[in-house]
């Protein structure tokens, strides 16, 4: 969907997001947010970020030194995952009519937001995310996670855009990320994908998709020397569905 949001929506939740970067303390959070490298997964803040706005770095904003390369506005990954509800701006347009009105849409039984994300690709050094699906990580029986993913920024295959595998939604769920004693792992390893079969999602600043929670995506690298910035949801129904209690 196309013009979803206008300048003025995208340009307060850019804004927004620049405060929330200056008042952000580098020394709070050493968090490095990798889909290939899950080091992350035994990592507290990770764990506490389900409840709380917090910082995940690039894996490639470091020097040998430890140091970051660039400065911190320029090193973050995301941020996540409760913006939606402690942030007053994200939480405003995150249940405004608008928004409420798409998710309603779908025909869910009582959606519940679960999460939220602000997604950078930082130019240069936006990290890779793998071939995966949503409901492996926002896990209900049955499985009801919907992802909802606007762009901040014109999304290109030069900066990292999404792709995905047309109808592989109707295969299932291939694997799920659970929690156990020993941090959050696999329950299944990966299968290996065609990339002939993937096709780029190239998006608009201002422009919505939702995703099926089955549906194979993933995106590469960002090597230009522009950002990705994007705004992502993960919707789950709360009426006939249960959440499940080993989800990270």
């Amino acid at each position: 969907m196309e013009s979803f949001a206008g300048e003025d929506e995208i340009g307060g939740l850019r804004k927004r997001m620049d405060e929330l970067l200056t008042q952000f303390d580098p020394s709070e959070s050493s968090s490095v947010f990798s889909i290939t490298n899950q080091q992350h997964t035994k990592d507290h803040y990770f764990f506490d970020s389900a409840a709380k706005i917090s910082f995940f770095f690039e894996e490639k904003a470091f020097g040998d030194d430890g140091e970051l390369k660039q400065p911190k506005e320029l090193s973050i990954n995301k941020v996540g995952h409760a913006l939606h509800e402690l942030d007053p701006l994200y939480k405003e347009f995150t249940y405004s009519s608008k928004v409420s009105s798409l998710v309603l849409s779908f025909g869910d039984r009582r959606p519940v937001v679960m999460q939220s994300m602000y997604i950078f690709k930082q130019p240069g050094i936006g990290g890779e995310v793998v071939p995966h699906q949503d409901n492996s990580y926002v896990y209900t029986d049955p499985p009801s996670c919907t992802g909802l993913w606007m762009a901040l920024e014109d999304s290109t295959t030069l900066n990292g855009c999404l792709w995905a595998i047309p109808g592989s939604h109707k295969n299932g769920l291939v694997r799920r990320f659970v929690r156990g004693e020993n941090g959050v792992t696999y329950d299944q390893p990966s299968p290996s994908y065609e990339q002939k079969d993937f096709v780029p999602i190239e998006m608009k600043a201002g422009s919505i998709i939702a995703i099926h929670g089955d549906l194979i995506h993933q995106s590469f690298e960002n090597l230009s020397p522009k950002s990705r910035h994007a705004y992502s949801l993960h919707v789950v129904e709360s009426d006939g569905c249960k959440w499940a209690q080993d989800n990270w």
